[in-house]
């Protein structure tokens, strides 16, 4: 896969669908690799006229990897932010957000739809806020404001998310039993649990590239970036929030918030659908972000 520089660091990305067609910039979650976003999501993007780029977040996949700079305390940090103190963090959302501008500087894009999954979605949120001139719409999907006051994970998903898994080089096995575990907490309880792809989807992130610590400081990213809420009176593009009914890692309410602070938003809500996207709702998925794009033209 290629790879470019911008924004001081190394961004890895790819391509799908035709170089003429308008730029879609799938921005990936938490920890999560480029990969999770699936080549027949991408694909039905890409035949619907788009040119489907996807990449790397800084400290996830092939991306540059902060390895010089410590993990923070993530409960200490939490603490600190509740005090408003200043937080000392490696880099916020707003440092990712230029990442993807970097890129598309990088690329001669001027402008392009986004849609982001989950951390993501807000990184897609700043794009659109504090570049305005370079977003074309946006589509977060499973996401939120980031704001303190709405509903919490569900305790149990966020024992799981953050407890140590398996060293993959001593036990890959069990690395991956962690993965399929947490894959199940968070899935869509009204579709289908497909063991088998999962463990091809894990296997195969695993094997591409592996660096723990860079989920540690993307929390922490995501903490000392605090509240998007007053930026997103901002956005001015299309917008339109997708988000599962059992959700329990990031509950309904927060793209309900995202979609109540943004003019002319629209929000649709996938009943069965967790903190993933599974294969059932693919198509309703791509014929979303395909309607809000075009809601751009007119």
């Amino acid at each position: 896969m290629p790879h470019v520089q911008a924004n001081g660091i190394t961004i890895e990305y790819d391509s799908i669908g035709p170089e003429s067609g308008e730029p879609l910039l799938l921005i990936a979650g938490l920890g999560v690799q480029m990969i999770r976003w699936a080549v027949p999501f991408c694909e039905a993007l890409a035949a619907r006229g788009y040119r489907v780029i996807r990449f790397d977040n800084r400290d996830a996949g092939l991306s540059t990897h902060l390895a010089a700079s410590p993990v923070p305390d993530i409960a200490a940090l939490s603490m600190a932010a509740a005090r408003g103190d200043r937080l000392a963090v490696p880099y916020t959302l707003l440092d990712m957000a230029a990442d993807a501008v970097g890129l598309l500087d990088t690329l001669a894009i001027d402008g392009a739809h986004l849609v982001g999954r989950s951390m993501g979605g807000m990184i897609a949120q700043l794009v659109a806020a504090v570049y305005p001139h370079r977003a074309r719409s946006l589509v977060p999907i499973m996401s939120s404001t980031n704001d303190p006051a709405l509903p919490p994970a569900d305790p149990a998903v966020m024992a799981l998310l953050t407890r140590r898994a398996p060293d993959p080089l001593v036990d890959e096995a069990g690395f991956i039993d962690h993965g399929l575990a947490l894959a199940r907490l968070l899935g869509s309880p009204g579709f289908p649990f497909d063991e088998a792809a999962w463990r091809r989807q894990l296997l195969a992130e695993r094997r591409r590239a592996h660096a723990p610590a860079g989920f540690g400081r993307q929390i922490a990213a995501i903490v000392a970036t605090g509240s998007l809420r007053a930026r997103l009176p901002w956005i001015t593009v299309p917008t339109a929030v997708i988000h599962g009914a059992d959700d329990r890692l990031i509950p309904v309410a927060g793209g309900r918030d995202i979609a109540a602070r943004i003019a002319g938003a629209e929000l649709l809500v996938i009943d069965g659908m967790g903190h993933d996207v599974p294969p059932a709702v693919h198509d309703t998925i791509v014929a979303m972000i395909d309607h809000t794009a075009r809601r751009h033209h007119r």
